[in-house]
């Protein structure tokens, strides 16, 4: 990673936006100019302490380790990194680890996996600036103590049907709770019995006291704590009452040093509580001005996919994909394994631009961005996909005997010449595409059919004769012969003028390959829409498995290897599948759009 404190040149062109354009207010008037930074967050004050903060800003990316990331979270991951990279600031890595229940360690450690495979990092000159929001629990605690001697929060043991009913709505104010008027001292007593246990799960839960006729519910006296007897992955089963999110993440981005909090629009509403906490705890003396502030942009809705964890976890756990990094998901795992690079999700992050504006942005743009970032870099092969075997019949006549191989070759990237060349055989027999042969084609049809010459790529023009037939009248070979002196490459190569060139892997010496053929996973651009049961329109097409044919370089392919499979689209070598001797590919997306239901 960069220096954080320089931005590069390539930095200084990015296209602007309003969460940019608010960075460069802040920093042009130093509002964030004189904050101290003591690299312990979660003791009190403690940014009075210490140097003054080397980070020009401070950015934090902060999700809940109940799932796996997807795409959407790669965009959050790109811009709060990328600001803090552009404007010489540091970007936190934050897990917002305050619901034991749903919280695993196999989710926290694929997410920093994540945002390394995209490309960032968390140490920034050999510190690290990994945070847990469990880290400041005793300070959350102290804060909540604080708002209760000051008469700004209070034990309600209403039920929860109570609660949900006194709250109101849109329409209609709230109801005050009945145990609002308890005193201070009432209230502390009965929050210490909470933490000790004495009450059942459930049974009380703190709120902040504000105003239980705001036009904004987010307002009406929301819950602080909650009682929760749940082990926790970091502090195992030290606590019995869990903060609520929405009170833990503004204290968060506090001790943090946070200056842009930035936040997807479903946030936006909560942004008056953000606001209130804080100013409270800093009038208290607990936290100091400048404090963070929230900013909210238009998250990406991508068509095509789902992005609810809850939805994602269905289809994993009935089995509908084949687990959280199935290649049709839009997990990070998922796209990784299809053959996504971090280049081309940032890409996307980049292109998808940032405003308040929320909207639809079609799925080929993610394919696009994949084949921009690939096609100057992947190498290049040929596969058969479908395979139909092409006897060339005239082969030992031409060359002396059937097991002559003629040496042919192809660059490894046709626009890098320094990359060298692929070598591969032509024999007497070859694999081609099924769809490169009709016994009565159509018009403009320009493959082999009978008495037609096509070029066999990096070969000879041959001249199709006919073919074979099983007995149930399936074509199980064509015929054709070789036009002697027209190889690729030669003097005479252009001497027989064809319009069909077609792709092909020789029988003796291809490799055998299963490719995975992947599509859409939904047959409608917005699976969920108007409350539909998205399994409804799950695509059964969305992955075809074949035996497929590579020529014979790819066999070094190691997992993870990419490349462009000539006529196909790109391909990946799958992660967890492909190995040495038994090679598995699979197709991240086609040369162009082919998309239809």
């Amino acid at each position: 990673m960069s220096d954080p404190a320089r931005p590069t040149p390539a930095d200084e062109h990015k296209p602007s936006n309003f969460l940019r354009q608010i960075i460069e207010r802040d920093l042009a008037q130093g509002t964030y100019a004189n904050r101290h930074f003591a690299g312990t967050p979660g003791d009190a004050k403690h940014h009075a302490a210490g140097p003054l903060d080397p980070a020009k800003i401070r950015t934090r990316f902060p999700p809940e380790p109940n799932g796996y990331l997807h795409i959407g979270h790669a965009k959050s991951i790109c811009l709060n990194f990328g600001l803090a990279r552009d404007y010489g600031g540091i970007c936190h890595m934050r897990f917002d680890d305050t619901n034991p229940e749903k919280e695993e360690q196999e989710y926290v450690d694929s997410i920093l996996d994540a945002v390394k495979w995209l490309g960032f990092d968390w140490n920034v000159n050999g510190t690290s600036h990994l945070f847990y929001a469990s880290h400041y629990f005793d300070f959350m605690y102290r804060a909540a103590e604080a708002l209760i001697n000051a008469g700004l929060a209070y034990v309600d043991e209403q039920t929860a049907e109570q609660m949900r009913a006194n709250r109101g709505d849109f329409g209609t104010p709230g109801t005050d709770s009945p145990y609002r008027g308890r005193t201070p001292a009432e209230n502390l007593a009965r929050f210490r019995e909470m933490r000790d246990g004495k009450l059942a799960d459930g049974a009380a839960v703190l709120r902040a006291k504000i105003d239980m006729a705001s036009p904004n519910i987010n307002l009406r006296d929301p819950a602080l704590y909650r009682i929760k007897r749940a082990t926790h992955h970091n502090t195992g089963d030290t606590w019995c009452i869990y903060p609520m999110y929405t009170y833990a993440h503004p204290i968060e981005d506090a001790l943090e040093q946070i200056t842009h909090s930035i936040c997807t629009l479903e946030f936006e509403d909560q942004r008056p509580f953000y606001d209130w906490l804080l100013d409270k705890l800093c009038e208290l003396g607990l936290l100091a001005q400048p404090r963070p502030h929230q900013y909210e942009f238009a998250r990406l809705n991508l068509t095509y996919i789902i992005t609810s964890k809850r939805k994602l976890k269905q289809l994993v756990d009935e089995n509908h994909v084949s687990g959280w990094d199935d290649p049709r998901l839009p997990t990070i795992v998922g796209l990784r394994r299809r053959g996504y690079t971090p280049e081309s999700l940032q890409l996307l992050a980049e292109r998808s631009g940032v405003s308040k504006a929320g909207g639809w942005i079609d799925y080929s743009s993610l394919e696009i961005a994949l084949r921009d970032d690939l096609d100057p870099k992947a190498p290049r092969a040929c596969a058969v996909l479908d395979p139909l075997k092409l006897k060339l019949v005239n082969f030992a006549e031409i060359f002396g005997n059937e097991a002559h191989q003629e040496p042919c070759h192809a660059p490894v990237h046709p626009a890098h010449p320094d990359r060298g060349q692929r070598q591969f055989t032509l024999t007497n027999e070859v694999w081609i595409e099924r769809e490169d042969f009709m016994e009565t084609p159509p018009k403009g049809y320009h493959r082999l059919y009978p008495g037609n010459k096509a070029r066999l790529k990096y070969g000879y023009v041959i001249e199709c004769t006919g073919c074979e037939k099983n007995a149930q009248g399936e074509i199980t070979a064509v015929l054709a012969k070789l036009v002697p002196d027209t190889k690729s490459g030669t003097p005479g190569a252009d001497a027989v003028k064809v319009k069909g060139v077609i792709t092909w892997v020789s029988v003796a010496t291809g490799i055998e390959a299963e490719v995975r053929l992947y599509d859409r996973l939904f047959t409608e651009a917005q699976p969920d829409a108007g409350g539909r049961d998205f399994l409804s329109v799950l695509n059964p097409n969305s992955k075809k498995v074949v035996t497929a044919y590579l020529e014979p370089g790819v066999a070094a392919a190691k997992a993870d290897d990419k490349f462009q499979f000539e006529r196909h689209g790109y391909f990946v070598a799958d992660r967890h599948d492909h190995r040495a001797g038994k090679p598995v590919f699979n197709r991240a997306t086609t040369l162009k759009d082919t998309w239809s239901k």
